[in-house]
């Protein structure tokens, strides 16, 4: 928390646009036909971006050593097909319980899995889901989606095109017409927490107060493990999308009077199945015990970087690349760690029961 404090919110802002993972990309061996084969490519991958958008950087790079054939673009790490539709950022943070760089990934340009993942017919599939989750978004906070189904087709052009360049300041621009707002910042000092006499007698004093509740789209990745793990390099590897479960839930906010919500109560709140309400007992209590490794750095005490509770225990909770602590403000983390289409990616490990194990 207290490095959170010397980020205002445009620098946090920044430095999540900015953020992005070395690539290391290997084309698949059954799909070289010259000697020697082409040596992999290393590529900059934008956090927010998605994989197939990269095609326009490798497929010059290894067209001249491709079989004959359709270009049907897909990746895979370590055997496992990668959902296109999913961040990159989000990609990295859930399969590489220990960052690796550069991040080794495979690429395909032939024989796609369809039945493994849904089509992907290049930039427009991923236009076209980036808008439709814009959409969703939208209909949480606000409960519709007409200001994202009224945009001009010149916002709806510059909205994307900001994305596919990281282009920050041109998507706030056009991403503030949609008044999509979302949480007043528990964490930074509120300048009008006392409101004065023209803000009473304007209702200015009444609209700040609204404010307090809130409802924000989240996109949840739980990876469940039965076993225990000392340190992330020891982490059992994701090798089947079965063993995550891809979970959109919104959090519903009702702060009280003197207290803040806080990233472990939202999980809480998103997973009931694995924390039921009476096993959190004092909840400040618990959230101050609660912590985990900022990446490069500790956050907090590493020895408490996890708290048995009755169905589960967290071992890792990520987001954007960091490793909060739990006890941070919800509003901060929804604030300045938020995704281009309006929804938080909380990537999850959770140790289980037996019984409460995904299936």
């Amino acid at each position: 928390m207290s490095g959170a404090s010397t980020v205002s919110a445009s620098e946090a802002h920044k430095l999540v646009w900015e953020g992005a993972i070395p690539l290391l990309i290997h084309l698949h061996d059954s799909e070289v036909t010259t000697l020697p084969p082409p040596p992999p490519a290393l590529v900059l991958a934008p956090r927010l971006g998605y994989l197939p958008l990269l095609i326009s950087q490798l497929k010059p790079y290894f067209s001249s050593t491709l079989p004959p054939g359709v270009d049907t673009l897909w990746f895979e790490y370590k055997g496992l097909p990668l959902k296109w539709y999913i961040p990159t950022g989000v990609l990295f943070d859930l399969l590489c319980a220990e960052p690796e760089r550069p991040w080794n990934l495979t690429v395909h340009f032939r024989g796609y899995p369809s039945n493994l993942l849904l089509p992907c017919e290049g930039e427009d599939s991923v236009k076209w889901s980036f808008i439709n989750s814009l959409k969703e978004a939208a209909y949480v906070i606000n409960g519709n989606c007409k200001n994202v189904m009224n945009m001009s087709q010149p916002d709806q052009v510059e909205l994307w095109r900001s994305v596919l360049n990281g282009n920050l300041e041109s998507y706030q621009r056009v991403s503030s017409k949609l008044k999509l707002v979302t949480l007043e910042d528990e964490y930074t000092e509120n300048i009008n927490a006392v409101p004065t006499a023209s803000q009473e007698n304007s209702g200015e004093g009444d609209a700040a107060a609204q404010v307090k509740s809130g409802r924000i789209p989240v996109r949840l990745y739980v990876w469940t493990l039965t076993e225990d793990f000392d340190d992330l390099e020891s982490a059992p590897q994701i090798d089947n999308w079965d063993k995550v479960s891809y979970i959109n839930r919104p959090v519903e906010i009702h702060k009280e009077d003197g207290k803040y919500f806080s990233l472990h109560d939202a999980i809480k709140t998103l997973l009931p199945e694995y924390f039921p309400a009476s096993s959190f007992g004092n909840l400040g209590d618990a959230s101050t015990n609660l912590s985990v490794a900022d990446e490069g750095e500790n956050t907090c005490d590493p020895d408490s970087s996890s708290l048995p509770l009755e169905n589960a225990e967290i071992k890792l909770v990520r987001i954007q690349g960091i490793e909060p602590c739990l006890e941070i403000p919800f509003s901060w983390v929804v604030n300045n760690l938020m995704n281009p289409e309006y929804f938080l990616h909380i990537c999850i490990c959770l140790k289980v029961s037996e019984a409460n194990a995904v299936q």
